[in-house]
């Protein structure tokens, strides 16, 4: 057995020197609260001026302002600093165990590892052994890589699942004696982190033979009712454009080199994730919305009836007095019904004989529709349905509220059906995502 087969590499993590403030240090993942700035401002000014990774990663939530590239020169400013002054310091290779509880659940186990990006391929209808589980939005990936083709190190919000029911590869690692490497508390109601080193070559070995396992073609076709020869053993969880950025950057890097050959031992062709296995319990999927800003709310409906007519799949729409009406509402519908606030007011979108499995895709299909037609609008994906109503209170703001798919059903609608459309899930609540902590260098 050999970890390349599994697209699996040891890394050299990097992690903050003693004396850092990891929960100073330690900030959510850029794109969580990107309509939420008041998030942003108080984490900054958690931060103040001690080392963070706020400092080093760009939130989306400013993407869209006028100094995107003096960020960018700054964010690789502070990594070379971080580097040259010791901040950050290397570890043994190895992997890091972790363990996370929230304000949701007590535990939620993952394991630090790098994976190979020649076993990844985002574009639609691709069988490869690491799968994008949603729809790659190519548009989405410029700023991205402005900000990691420059950049010395890499620290990942990525979280990459694995369908492990028999629980092989993460849960037999907390039977073992590890040397602790952080324990502490995340920022703005983030939960506890704990984490181990794994360096041991005979810990190192028992993963990959679980992993091995896992891997088998017999046990891939018969687990998943398919004749594919092609296995699938990862699935893209959070960070899959991030990911996706990371390919992007790896094959130009190729493409760039005289001799690819000369290549292919680059850090840059792996990138840093956390693998979560599927069934876990403390791993739930959550819904993540649509809100709407800068629109008319009653155009918008109406060209939604206007849209679902022509595509043969009539639409109506109930009023309702509030949220729990409407949400009774749609559980009583046939076909696809999708509670929405406007202007503060609620209502259901009832659409019949839907030709799409998904309600997330029944909607997306008009929405995109509509935002081509509209140019001053614009969309967000949002956790929670507080955060929607708050927002759909507004003027000018429409809300959408879908459900969440089951995370038992993902790896078999992904390995028959291929990836979802994008925004479709959400690995548990917007405070549960990954917060940055650990580095690993990206260039020579």
């Amino acid at each position: 057995m050999k970890l390349e087969k599994l697209a699996l590499s040891v890394p050299t993590i990097f992690l903050p020197k003693t004396g850092v403030d990891l929960t100073r240090w330690a900030v959510i993942a850029c794109d969580q609260y990107t309509s939420e700035p008041e998030y942003w401002q108080e984490v900054d000014r958690l931060v103040a001026d001690q080392p963070s990774t706020l400092r080093v990663t760009f939130p989306e939530v400013y993407l869209e302002d006028d100094d995107a590239e003096d960020r960018i020169a700054e964010i690789n400013r502070h990594m070379d600093q971080y580097l040259e002054q010791g901040a950050l310091s290397a570890q043994p290779p190895g992997f890091i165990l972790l363990d996370r509880k929230t304000g949701h659940v007590p535990s939620r186990k993952g394991l630090m590892v790098a994976l190979d990006l020649e076993a990844y391929d985002y574009r639609p209808g691709t069988k490869t052994l690491i799968r994008a589980t949603e729809g790659t939005i190519v548009d989405r990936l410029p700023p991205r890589i402005r900000v990691r083709e420059k950049a010395v190190i890499e620290l990942p919000h990525i979280m990459v699942l694995i369908d492990d029911p028999e629980q092989t590869v993460i849960e037999p690692l907390f039977n073992e004696e590890l040397p602790s490497v952080y324990d502490f508390e995340l920022m703005q109601g983030g939960g506890h982190l704990r984490g181990w080193k794994v360096a041991d070559q005979r810990l190192i070995d028992q993963i990959g033979a679980a992993l091995e396992r896992l891997a088998e073609k017999e046990r891939f076709q018969q687990r998943y009712g398919v004749a594919d020869d092609e296995v699938m053993l990862y699935a893209m969880g959070d960070g899959n454009h991030s990911f996706a950025t990371a390919k992007a950057i790896w094959e130009q890097l190729k493409a760039d080199a005289a001799d690819p050959a000369e290549v292919m031992d680059h850090p840059a062709r792996y990138a840093l994730v956390e693998l979560v296995n599927v069934h876990d319990p403390g791993l739930e999927f959550e819904a993540i919305h649509r809100v709407l800003f800068d629109v008319d709310g009653d155009d918008l409906l109406a060209q939604a009836r206007e849209f679902y007519a022509q595509a043969g799949t009539p639409c109506a729409i109930d009023w309702c007095a509030d949220l729990a009406a409407a949400d009774a509402a749609a559980k009583a519908s046939t076909g696809h019904a999708i509670p929405f606030v406007v202007a503060g007011r609620y209502g259901v979108l009832r659409i019949d004989q839907p030709t799409l499995t998904l309600e997330v895709a029944t909607l997306q299909n008009f929405l995109d529709s509509y935002l081509k037609g509209h140019a001053g609008a614009r969309i967000d994906y949002i956790h929670g349905e507080e955060a929607v109503s708050r927002l759909g209170a507004q003027a000018g703001n429409v809300g959408f509220y879908l459900p969440a798919i089951s995370k038992h059903d993902l790896f078999r609608t992904i390995v028959r059906d291929g990836a979802l459309p994008r925004k479709t899930f959400s690995m548990g609540e917007a405070d549960e995502k990954r917060y940055y902590l650990e580095a690993r260098r990206i260039t020579r």
